[in-house]
């Protein structure tokens, strides 16, 4: 292999993903020493490194990362400081040979230093002596100082390293959601700070997901000129079942990898979440963007267990999809029965077929009430009637498990229409009492669909052929808290949302806010409109809905009217306006006819 200095001069590198993110994942709980593993399940460790190297990455780190004085001693194991170190290099210059380069991994002390807290500079500069020595004497090619989240940490254990050794060395800090660190350093005062450090590489790693790392890189590139690596984590962790599971997707990664390339960065990995699957998709992307010069061997298993397919083109996966962007959409709301016959629910479906409408959209027990399988009905409705159906699928009531069988069969009897939520939780409907399971989230389930539809199922494993699911979500434009709906629907794209299905609208101020805040988005917007019913109805909605805001104005129109007669037609008339304010800025509308009156649906959009 060249030196690693000339080899980092000739191109981007891989470096691998997190380590402990696979120990946890093969039942190595948190309460152990991950370091220590390196003295008593070396095969395992090994297995790790092989599984990086054989996705593609040229720079594999030690399991050394919490090998320090400090955190060694929580486990009464500050003596064997040495052993461990030196250990983990050579478990990983065994699995490297000559197909990639081994970086001493260091992390930060895991305690605050003097004055803040009890550790004085001496003993942090001992920790780190003893650390790099036993890194060098194991044989590793360069140091990775990683998630420092302290600029004057970092710099002393730059400066002890320096002091042992003319190895390469990369600096990697890692920031708050704030754009700084814990200790309140800005990424331009890192780069500056650092520059003038004897380091080869500086960098971000951990911190976020790849968008926050991209942001952060993107301060740091023009106040240095050292190469820059980012490791992103593979997204926000989520609790799952008492675990926490990260859900960026390879694909989405790979997207990011490009982009921070693409920004200046030299060296591109992952952190936290990330795996093989990440790091294998991150490679495909560093080829994409540039030959490979190098001299260094990767070598990809025969088995393509975990090969990423491709997702389909959107025009490709329905005919509701073909038409978005090409044809003005109409779709209304088709709520299951209560009971076990599905007469009433079909003959609205026929209706509304015979009168133009695209698709049905049937909800997942709205209000948390009990009704018939919304995947019942939208069987029904395709036999029936051949109409397309937009089928919501909320997280409520199943573990990821059952969500991931439910998507598979539901593929297989040829539904390919997503509208993903998270649901109302029991205390909201007719059964208070009934339990909620709420494994993940929206954002989470968007990306388990995204996953199938690239033809791997939740543990990245491959289903054979992908699934062609459109994934749709909710948004509400009259949200309270704007700032964070807007950030809960960036994250939904950011995972694979294709089409945006609002909230009724009846403020024409805040959806024209909202439709200029996602047009970076990119995506097709469906506005929802609720032809009200009477005074009462809007007054409910307004009071006990969740998430549900009727203007001042809008109340008063339907409180004049005389008649129940005059009062559904004043609603008819409020969502008409709505549609024909917005009609050209939107790629159609889902309406939500009340109590099942399917031909007022019909009746606001006959104009079109």
């Amino acid at each position: 292999m060249l030196p690693f200095r000339e080899r980092l001069r000739q191109g981007v590198m891989v470096c691998d993903g997190a380590m402990g993110t696979m120990l946890y994942a093969r039942g190595i709980y948190i309460n152990q020493c991950f370091d220590a593993l390196n003295l008593h399940n070396a095969d395992l460790i090994q297995q790790i490194h092989e599984e990086y190297i054989g996705a593609g990455a040229e720079i594999i780190e030690t399991n050394t990362f919490g090998a320090n004085l400090f955190k060694l001693a929580a486990y009464g194991l500050e003596n064997q400081l040495e052993a461990i170190n030196r250990r983990g290099v050579e478990l990983a210059r065994e699995v490297a040979a000559e197909r990639a380069y081994v970086a001493g991994s260091i992390g930060p002390l895991g305690k605050p230093m003097a004055p803040l807290g009890k550790i004085s500079v001496e003993l942090a500069q001992s920790s780190f002596r003893r650390q790099v020595k036993a890194l060098i004497a194991g044989g590793c090619d360069l140091l990775i100082l990683e998630t420092f989240t302290g600029l004057e940490e970092i710099k002393l254990a730059i400066t002890e390293a320096r002091k042992l050794t003319d190895l390469p060395i990369i600096a990697q800090m890692t920031f708050t959601d704030l754009g700084e660190t814990l200790m309140g350093d800005t990424p331009e005062r890192i780069a500056l700070e650092l520059s003038q450090k004897e380091i080869d590489v500086l960098g971000v790693n951990c911190s976020h997901g790849p968008a926050f790392i991209l942001e952060l890189i993107e301060r740091i590139g023009p106040r240095t000129r050292l190469p820059l690596s980012a490791q992103p984590n593979a997204g926000m962790p989520r609790m799952v079942d008492g675990r926490f599971i990260y859900l960026s997707s390879p694909e989405y990664m790979a997207e990011y990898a490009k982009r921070l390339i693409q920004s200046g960065v030299s060296i591109v990995g992952g952190c936290c979440g990330s795996t093989p699957d990440h790091i294998r998709a991150m490679m495909s992307a560093v080829r994409a963007l540039q030959p490979r010069r190098s001299c260094v061997q990767v070598q990809v298993p025969p088995d393509q267990n975990n090969h990423i397919q491709a997702s389909i083109c959107l025009e490709h996966k329905s005919p509701l999809a073909a038409k978005l962007g090409h044809q003005f959409v109409r779709v209304a709301e088709l709520s299951p029965p209560r009971g076990t016959d599905p007469s009433r629910a079909l003959e609205g479906a026929r209706l509304l077929k015979e009168a133009g409408f695209d698709a049905v959209n049937v909800p997942d027990g709205p209000r948390a009430t009990a009704r018939m399988s919304p995947l019942a009905l939208t069987h029904l409705i395709k036999e029936n009637l051949d109409m397309q159906v937009i089928l919501h699928y909320c997280c409520r009531d199943r573990n990821i498990l059952g969500m991931q069988s439910d998507l598979l069969g539901m593929h297989a009897l040829g539904v390919r229409n997503l509208l993903i939520i998270t649901g109302d939780p029991p205390k909201l409907g007719d059964y208070p009492d009934a339990t909620a399971v709420f494994d993940v989230d929206s954002i989470g389930l968007v990306n388990i669909v995204r996953g199938l539809n690239c033809g791997l199922d939740i543990t990245r494993k491959t289903i054979g052929q992908p699934t062609q699911f459109l994934i749709a979500v909710g948004a509400n434009p009259g949200a309270i808290r704007f700032d964070e709906e807007m950030r809960r629907l960036a994250l939904k794209i950011e995972n694979g949302a294709e089409l945006v299905l609002t909230q009724p609208i009846f403020d024409l101020d805040r959806f024209d806010t909202f439709l200029e805040h996602i047009e970076s988005f990119r995506v097709p917007v469906l506005m929802g409109l609720l032809p009200l019913a009477s005074y009462r109805n809007a007054e409910f909605l307004h009071n006990e809905v969740p998430g549900m805001t009727v203007p001042e104005q809008v109340l008063s129109r339907l409180e004049r009217a005389e008649t129940k007669e005059t009062a559904q037609q004043i609603g008819i008339e409020i969502a008409r306006e709505t549609l024909q304010a917005f009609r050209n800025r939107v790629a159609g509308v889902y309406i939500m006819p009340p109590l099942g009156r399917y031909r007022v649906a019909i009746d606001v959009v006959q104009d079109l």
